[in-house]
């Protein structure tokens, strides 16, 4: 059964399994003699010295909204510029999330044991020193699809970085499955069953998780420790954060997110959706559907399930540009699909070749583009729209089709 509002799989307890788009996973034919390994690909920016650092935030007085009793908090990780390459690079998943994830079938083709999850590395080096030598930069939000890690932004994070942005990544704890706190502690997803209140529950949780991080980046930048353990920060964190120039990017849930957190928090600049349908059900769609934005937003979609996501195509996403006054544009790859806008239109080819994934399988996850080509426009498009928005900087690349990008398509 597909989910309605966030066109994204259902993440059950434990593993990451797409069941909520329509489609059947079978996962690799057989599993592999030894786990296999992968690399995330290198960003292109000017600026290759990334450090990265993470967050234990704490909402005081704020309940959970899943779990009774427990106070909301969150685990982030803030992608910076680094003054200079130093130390080994951070690993892509935490210790916690590694193990539990590869005693799990991980988006449904991934056998529990078949891949190396704990070897993986961001090319983001720990707790460098950050590089104040230009000044604070614009600062972007990312948060992830629903029950997904955020560590599934991190190509796109460190592209940002390389090319003048910090960039936070956001986990919602229980929604997340999993989150690995400080010591080791890891909390799986605890949600109820399926339904339109589950998910409007999820959003209005994660609105709130997203003024919970502007309000704590607020102090950062005012000289305070955040960490809700008081763990030591990077030399020179908090002066690299401009928070008068703030964007967001979301895939599915998490694009839903930046644009109902846009309407409700004017100290976002500009947004992007990356595939998340703004809707709960038939007929009821989220408040932002209904309004629109007065700011810089940016939809791109792609052809989960075989239909272009579109604003010609989808009764929400027509609502949402029919009201929406500031800038914008619609963005579509008709041969990419849901996970195309997320690491594993990166990964999964290479663990292909060693796992043989089925086909199908395959183009059910990251359709059928060509995996390098669709990694650039993403990387291209997503920078431009906040070099616009964010700096003020015109980019062509926003205004017609390009040749350099041959499977983005601009609905009009």
């Amino acid at each position: 059964m597909r989910s309605p509002i966030l066109r994204l799989p259902l993440v059950l307890p434990l593993a990451l399994a797409l069941g909520a788009c329509g489609t059947t996973v079978h996962g690799v034919r057989a599993a592999a003699a030894a786990p296999a390994a992968f690399e995330l690909p290198r960003p292109t920016g000017r600026h290759q010295a990334i450090g990265t650092t993470e967050l234990h935030l704490v909402d005081p007085g704020r309940p959970d909204p899943w779990v009774p009793g427990r106070t909301r908090e969150l685990m982030v990780s803030v992608f910076y510029p680094a003054a200079r390459p130093s130390g080994p690079a951070a690993p892509y998943l935490r210790p916690g999330v590694a193990k539990v994830l590869s005693a799990a079938d991980a988006l449904g083709v991934f056998k529990a044991g078949t891949v190396d999850w704990a070897s993986a590395r961001t090319h983001a080096a720990e707790s460098a020193p950050a590089d104040v030598r230009h000044g604070a930069r614009p600062v972007v939000l990312y948060s992830p699809g629903f029950g997904v890690p955020r560590a599934l932004g991190t190509t796109l994070a460190e592209e940002l970085v390389t090319r003048g942005y910090v960039v936070v990544t956001v986990d919602h704890t229980y929604e997340t499955a999993p989150v690995e706190f400080p010591g080791g502690r890891v909390e799986a997803q605890r949600l109820p069953g399926q339904g339109p209140e589950r998910l409007k529950t999820a959003l209005a949780a994660r609105v709130r998780d997203t003024r919970l991080v502007l309000d704590r980046l607020a102090g950062l930048r005012g000289g305070r420790n955040p960490d809700a353990e008081g763990r030591a920060l990077p030399r020179g964190l908090g002066r690299t954060l401009d928070l008068s120039r703030v964007g967001m990017a979301g895939h599915s849930a998490g694009g839903i997110e930046a644009a109902e957190a846009m309407r409700t928090d004017r100290r976002l600049d500009a947004g992007i959706d990356m595939d998340g349908t703004l809707q709960y059900a038939e007929n009821d769609l989220v408040q932002v559907a209904r309004t629109g934005l007065d700011r810089p937003f940016m939809l791109m979609g792609a052809a989960t399930g075989g239909s272009p996501q579109t604003h010609r195509t989808s009764p929400s996403w027509a609502s949402f540009w029919r009201h929406s006054t500031g800038w914008k544009r619609d963005l579509n790859v008709p041969a990419a699909s849901h996970y195309s806008y997320t690491d594993v239109q990166a990964v999964l080819p290479a663990l292909d070749e060693k796992l043989d994934i089925p086909a199908q399988d395959r183009a059910d996850l990251i359709g059928t583009v060509d995996p390098d080509r669709m990694t650039a426009s993403v990387r291209a498009y997503v920078t431009a729209f906040f070099d616009q928005a964010l700096r003020g900087r015109h980019r062509p690349v926003l205004d017609r089709p390009s040749r350099r990008y041959p499977d983005v398509r601009f609905i009009r």
